[in-house]
């Protein structure tokens, strides 16, 4: 058993629950057990383990605020190898310079970047990441399986979304032909993938989604056959949409419609279907988002490091979206920290629509519980409730960066980024003290940088 005391504590529950001064008790059954104001009332440990509550780990949280662990809804972590280049294109751009590097990843590779950026995202407050994987070399050897051993390796909750493409250039798509694969192929292996990895279990620490990549990355025929697969097997649907004009362009060039109505025309909008980015949406997308209940992870630091534009999160909120927040790939957004987003998802609102536009607490709510909605996790993570996961963040901000801040919530997303003073996946320490525990952080950046160097000596590309 585990028990927080003295910490300021956002449950982020659907009445937006908040203490100045309370406490958390993990169960040994990794699970929220309790969570309230003020200390643990006497005999409260005793109760909840039925007599004697053996050996209990005590943590003062006094400076610190506790809240959800953060989602990350969006990423492609094999993207960390190739950091810090492309550095002033558009999307289109930015694909086109780097598909032929990420042509040459294999498993090595994949394992390095996953663990690095899993790490780093530990370290941002995040116990839940998802991954987009669309790039399978045919010599690369089994990259899903080397991403998920990282993971496994860090600890955090995972959701690695099988991703594909088989729209090759020749055939009117913007990836070359030697990065996609055949269509039967692509389908066969998602399946396997769901056959081998995925866990739907409540407790679950591994949860796969079937993602082919994007509409100018993939066939109609690929999209659609997807999209069944994923329901015959009971598995979640991601993909990117509506991220830039140019795939607005393309969408209406090839097919005579916008990104969303394309998307409803292949079965790909549903309350089992999250997408990523959803920048540039009509009055008429955002309702039919909003009608079938998909959700958008929003993106908004790769956003602007693109210039993709601003989503329109107020909107897609009103409308009963679930938005997620999202780092997206470290090629196109070199931070990678996650507790960032959330100040990054308040500014980038306010641009759109004025101060009033997202509150600081929307903010940690689109971090936590709305990613976890996208997910389709809402009952298990994203809250500090009795029964949940004990996914959980505990951050210090008493420190000279948050000095004088006096609401906690306001200090997170407004203030500097808050160190890590614990972070919990199911009830196990991940962080404590702001340093990784459950892998060497130095050593996670030397692998990170030797195959980043490897990578581009192999791809004859010099860092710009």
């Amino acid at each position: 058993m585990l028990v927080v005391t003295g910490a300021a504590i956002a449950t982020v529950d659907p009445a937006g629950t908040e203490h100045r001064s309370g406490h958390l008790v993990v169960g040994d059954d990794g699970r929220i057990a309790a969570v309230g104001p003020g200390d643990v009332p006497a005999g409260l440990l005793e109760q909840l383990a039925g007599g004697d509550p053996g050996e209990v780990q005590r943590v003062d949280g006094t400076g610190c605020l506790a809240t959800p662990g953060l989602v990350n809804t969006h990423h492609h972590l094999y993207q960390w190898a190739t950091r810090g280049l492309a550095q002033q294109d558009t999307l289109f751009g930015w694909l086109t310079t780097l598909y032929p590097i990420w042509s040459r990843i294999d498993a090595d590779t994949v394992h390095a970047a996953a663990a690095a950026n899993l790490g780093w995202l530990a370290l941002s407050g995040c116990t839940t990441s998802t991954d987009h994987h669309y790039v399978f070399p045919r010599d690369g050897g089994d990259l899903f399986a080397a991403e998920i051993a990282a993971a496994q390796r860090i600890g955090l909750r995972f959701h690695p979304c099988r991703g594909s493409m088989d729209l090759g250039r020749s055939a009117g798509g913007l990836p070359p032909d030697s990065t996609v694969e055949d269509t039967d192929a692509a389908l066969a292996a998602t399946e396997a993938a769901i056959d081998r990895w995925h866990d739907p279990s409540p407790e679950s620490m591994l949860r796969v989604a079937v993602a082919p990549c994007s509409p100018f990355s993939v066939t109609p025929r690929l999209m659609r056959e997807a999209a069944e697969l994923a329901r015959r097997r009971g598995v979640r649907l991601h993909t990117h949409l509506a991220e830039t004009v140019d795939e607005e362009e393309y969408c209406q060039a090839n097919h005579g419609c916008t990104p969303v109505q394309y998307a409803e025309q292949l079965g790909w909008l549903g309350t089992d279907v999250w997408l990523a980015h959803g920048v540039h949406l009509d009055d008429a997308a955002v309702a039919r988002l909003g009608a079938t209940g998909t959700g958008v992870a929003h993106c908004p630091s790769s956003n602007a490091r693109l210039g993709a534009g601003t989503a329109r999160v107020t909107d897609l909120l009103a409308a009963g979206v679930p938005v997620g927040l999202g780092v997206d790939g470290a090629a196109s957004q070199e931070a990678g920290h996650l507790g960032e987003e959330l100040r990054q998802a308040l500014y980038a609102a306010r641009l759109r629509g004025g101060p009033g536009a997202l509150s600081a607490r929307d903010a940690l709510a689109m971090g936590t519980i709305g990613g976890a909605r996208c997910l389709g996790r809402d009952a298990e993570i994203g809250s500090l409730e009795v029964g949940k996961l004990a996914d959980v963040a505990l951050w210090r901000l008493d420190g000279l960066g948050h000095a004088g801040i006096t609401d906690p919530v306001a200090a997170l997303v407004l203030g500097p980024p808050a160190p890590v003073e614990l972070l919990l996946v199911g009830g196990r320490p991940v962080v404590r003290r702001a340093e990784l525990r459950t892998a060497d952080a130095v050593e996670l950046a030397r692998e990170a940088a030797r195959t980043h160097d490897a990578l581009l000596a192999s791809a004859g590309t010099e860092q710009e």
